[in-house]
């Protein structure tokens, strides 16, 4: 059954065409989700079909009787409810079925309005309604009925707006980054509830471990035309490989006859008879297919890290307390050249008061942050970018100088850097007010990154960012030589670049666990946390759960996030490895850098072994 239809829709700001023709539909029990880069119009479209934009041409189609609900990023609560007021005060169907039949209960002469009263209650199931509304706001660890709304979290806030949405179980239900502003707990839960629940969502989302768990289909809207894939998310990434080599593939053909039929028109007279006129007209169809590959503008990031000293950042018996909750009790540690660090924890448990202690913008009740000589921090913050009004893309860049360093000594102009960052000359003249989420993050990202920091500190730099420029940044920071700390709730951005976890479990405590976001959710699912003692003053260092365990495992806490180094070194040397003998294989190397080439090769397969030695030295003392 068709819930919902896309039909045709364009939409265009003066000259900037953000999508034109695009159609698709939404089918019961369909679990769908709406990929595109960020300022192609993924808001646009939501906004479309919950009814808060129309489009410059086509419709939007909604089938009659149809319940749907939206999800967005903004919550729309009022500041002076309550929790349980803010629940009663919704348009839920079930409430006024409820109020309906409260209301023939005081006039219960009238007995064909009782009993239409009595059959609704039935079919909509509202009997029990307090107990499902309070298991759900239970499940979603909002306890405190009484609390009120304006005194809220970020997170408690969305998680109310999620309640509201699912206690009156719609039909069809929009949601717009619903991960966003939870925590990793909360983002399971929902993952679960989603993937187990018989409901039709439609969704943008930039977390891949929920579109793999939860989704079965994945709409992309890329370069202007939509491609549907009848799968979760690592089935598209398979099929969309795919169909762009399929792609290339097409233009390469055309185009070699497209120098074939230029050659033909070239020497044609000016007289036409009729079959030279329809082969011109081929001629400027194999024309626009020759020119239509595919503009893949990658972000690229360069840095000119500054040298680091023996010296990093140490933390000595530093202390915060307010008066409703501890978030550190004298919490030691002493930071090591290219570290990877990810933190995790509930909201609420201090994760964003220890960066903002650790960079000093805020202060600790006792206890010392010493920050080493040569230590250049970078700090992307939730709160992002703060323009002044009436400024412009290129002049937030050129606030840090007209050009910027980049390694080896080479400059870039603030125009150049914006380009790599896929903004392009027209974009870079936008007033910043107007660029999407996404958009404004990654120029924040610039701004961050162009200052050459050597300890890079992120505060959730996902939010917001779409797949192709998380995948970029991914890339970049598995390749950054300095310290990296990150607090985040995207789950496969964790795994990917993290050594080790710094695990707030509220009250002060602090646990370091050695390994990955994966590796600890499987040490937790596997048994009670024993032995995950909080970061302690010993040895400047911590006593961490692989030190606790090392009869388990035989190796060191430092044994094994060198253990878990090596195994990502081995990946990436063994793909560079392939790469350069495929294009020795494919006859891609030119003469003149066939040396070169080699040599490059037998540096990373002399490193390769070296790494894989290492690798079984660590792997035969695990039991």
């Amino acid at each position: 059954m068709n819930y919902l239809s896309v039909e045709n829709i364009s939409k265009a700001y003066g000259e900037r065409v953000l999508f034109d023709n695009v159609s698709f539909g939404i089918n019961k029990d369909q679990k769908i989700a709406f990929i595109a880069k960020n300022g192609s119009g993924k808001t646009t479209i939501m906004n479309m079909i919950n009814g808060f934009d129309e489009p410059d041409t086509g419709q939007i189609v909604l089938r009659k009787g149809i319940n749907m609900a939206f999800l967005s990023q903004n919550n729309n609560l009022q500041d002076e409810l309550t929790i349980e007021e803010s629940i009663f005060a919704s348009d839920n169907e079930t409430l006024k079925v409820i109020e309906a039949y409260e209301k023939a209960l005081e006039n219960p002469e009238d007995e064909e309005v009782y009993q239409r009263a009595f059959d609704d209650m039935d079919r909509h199931n509202a009997w029990d309604f307090e107990t499902q509304y309070k298991q759900i706001l239970s499940k979603l660890k909002l306890v405190d009925l009484k609390l009120l709304v304006k005194n809220l979290s970020g997170g408690q806030k969305k998680r109310l707006s999620l309640a509201i949405i699912l206690i009156s179980r719609p039909d069809l239900l929009i949601l717009d980054e619903p991960t966003n502003h939870l925590d990793l707990e909360m983002i399971e839960w929902l993952e679960d509830y989603f993937s187990k629940e018989n409901i039709t969502l439609f969704m943008v989302t930039h977390d891949r471990f929920f579109l793999e768990r939860v989704c079965n289909e994945i709409i992309e809207l890329d370069n202007n035309k939509v491609y549907q894939y009848k799968g979760n998310y690592s089935y598209y990434l398979e099929k969309k490989e795919e169909r762009i080599a399929s792609e290339n593939a097409s233009v390469d053909k055309a185009q070699n006859l497209f120098v074939k039929e230029l050659a033909w028109m070239r020497r044609q007279p000016k007289a036409r008879t009729t079959k030279s006129k329809s082969r011109q007209d081929d001629f400027y169809k194999i024309k626009e297919k020759a020119e239509s590959r595919r503009k893949d503008n990658v972000v690229e990031l360069e840095i000119n890290m500054e040298r680091m000293g023996s010296k990093i950042i140490e933390m000595v018996k530093v202390t915060k307390k307010f008066p409703e909750k501890t978030i550190l009790d004298e919490f030691s540690y002493s930071f090591q050249r290219g570290e990877r660090i990810g933190i995790i924890g509930k909201n609420g448990t201090g994760k964003s008061t220890f960066l903002n202690i650790l960079t000093k913008t805020m202060n600790p009740e006792s206890g010392k942050v010493i920050i080493g000589d040569t230590i250049k921090i970078g700090y992307y913050t939730q709160s992002g970018i703060n323009p002044k009004p009436g400024q412009k893309v290129i002049d937030i860049i050129k606030e840090y100088g007209e050009y910027i360093p980049l390694t080896k000594g080479k400059i870039i102009s603030a125009t150049q850097l914006l380009e790599r960052f896929l903004f392009d000359a027209k974009k870079q003249y936008d007033f910043v007010e107007k660029l999407s989420g996404g958009e404004l993050k990654r120029l924040y990202l610039c701004t961050v990154l162009i200052q050459n920091p050597n300890f890079l500190i992120l505060d959730e730099p996902t939010n917001d960012l779409d797949i192709v420029t998380l995948n970029v940044l991914e890339s970049f920071l598995l390749d950054y030589p300095g310290c990296l700390l990150v607090v985040s709730h995207d789950r496969y951005f964790m795994d990917k670049i993290v050594d080790h976890l710094f695990v707030f479990r509220g009250e002060g405590q602090v646990e370091d666990f050695p390994g990955n976001y994966s590796d600890f959710r499987s040490y937790e699912d596997s048994s009670e946390p024993k032995g995950l003692s909080s970061v302690s003053t010993e040895n400047n260092a911590s006593k961490s759960w692989k030190e606790k365990n090392a009869t388990a495992t035989g190796l060191s806490f430092n044994e094994q996030k060198e253990f878990n180094k090596i195994e990502r070194e081995i990946k990436d040397l063994e793909f560079e490895k392939a790469k350069i003998e495929k294009e020795f294989a494919d006859g891609k190397v030119a003469d003149d850098k066939i040396e070169a080439k080699a040599n490059e090769l037998q540096k990373i397969i002399k490193s390769l072994e070296e790494k894989e030695e290492r690798w079984f030295e660590l792997s035969a003392k695990v039991e």
